[in-house]
């Protein structure tokens, strides 16, 4: 089963923000895909369902964006 997590993302600025923001994300154990959007301000994540959201967020800190749960 697929879980999504959604979060608001800032600082972006280009398309490329959001591909750095994916390519972190996704390279976390249990991560299915990573999608972000400038135009919205959102990443969405699919998981396995066992992966802290904790770590999402520290992912995206790591590409240098802050991040909150959308809810």
């Amino acid at each position: 089963m697929t879980h999504r997590i959604e979060f608001h993302v800032t600082g972006m600025h280009c398309n490329s923000c959001g591909l750095l923001i994916d390519d972190e994300v996704e390279e976390l154990t249990g991560v299915k895909a990573s999608t972000t959007s400038l135009r919205t301000g959102r990443t969405v994540v699919e998981t396995d369902g066992h992966v802290d959201p904790a770590d999402i967020l520290a992912a995206i800190a790591t590409a240098g964006y802050e991040a909150t749960p959308a809810l």
